[in-house]
């Protein structure tokens, strides 16, 4: 796994060649035995999440998620910052030529593999010049996408779920909410580097109109401390982007805890 730093980017052939080298050298130890080259992309990330029953699939909302630390998507990167959906450029236009490109020559592909596959399909995309290409691949529901993507679903989520199961994902209803859904995540000063435990937060009790997911808390004393590095996700509905991320970021502000820190940018690409 290179220890999730095997990833390099590089603008100048020149540059490449000598990295390349090193690599086959053993600059990653064992990974270095298999280098990947591949082109790269410049454009704007999405992730669509598609529910299958191995012959049938559903689309569940879109969401774009922010990696990095800090404002501006600068500095390290993070197990998630928070999250919008829908996605504007996802439009109609875009999602055509997903289905047609990706999300159908995968499930297909599956079967004509043999594999039986029922679940999540986690697809990582990224739009260059207004054209989907693949970045990844994942079999689950990412974080902190699930706290948009989630809510949005109106309909019966575990009907969507026993279609699976029976492989009757075709005779499933699946309803979307219309509204804009954002996640802020308060996160523990330091992280994602050396942070401290054990903070307690206040203001629980003063959010209003805002789902607040607990990531890493624990309960002791009668009261709410925090316990990890990603410590609430807060989750707003609005009818346009800004409403809903207004309400997560005035949420934001009524929780404390001892050096909390989020992100007030959130959404600003799209």
């Amino acid at each position: 796994m290179a220890a999730g730093k095997g990833v390099i980017i590089l603008n100048e052939r020149i540059d490449a060649i000598n990295v390349l080298n090193r690599m086959l050298s053993g600059m990653f130890g064992q990974s270095s035995q298999t280098v990947v080259i591949e082109e790269f992309l410049s454009g704007i990330e999405c992730s669509v999440f598609v529910l299958t029953d191995g012959k049938n699939y559903k689309i569940l909302p879109i969401a774009k998620d922010y990696k990095r630390i800090g404002e501006g998507d600068t500095g390290l990167n993070t197990g998630g910052m928070g999250a919008i959906s829908p996605v504007p450029f996802a439009d109609d236009v875009f999602m055509n030529k997903v289905i047609k490109r990706v999300i159908e020559p995968t499930v297909k592909g599956l079967a004509k593999e043999k594999i039986e596959y029922k679940g999540f399909i986690f697809i990582g995309l990224i739009s260059v010049n207004n054209e989907p290409y693949v970045i990844e691949y994942n079999v689950r529901l990412g974080d902190p996408e699930s706290e948009v993507v989630l809510p949005r679903i109106k309909s019966d989520f575990v009907d969507l779920l026993e279609g699976v199961a029976n492989g009757n994902l075709d005779e499933k209803e699946i309803i979307i909410d219309e509204r804009y859904a954002a996640t802020v995540m308060l996160v523990s000063g330091g992280y994602p580097e050396v942070y401290e435990k054990d903070k307690l937060i206040e203001g629980l009790d003063q959010t209003k109109d805002t789902l607040v997911f607990h990531a890493g808390t624990v309960t002791r004393e009668g009261g709410i401390y925090t316990a990890g590095g990603r410590v609430l996700a807060l989750t707003s509905f609005g009818d346009t982007k800004h409403e809903a991320l207004k309400k997560s970021f005035d949420s934001a502000e009524e929780i404390s805890f001892d050096k909390k820190y989020y992100r007030k940018d959130i959404g600003f690409d799209i």
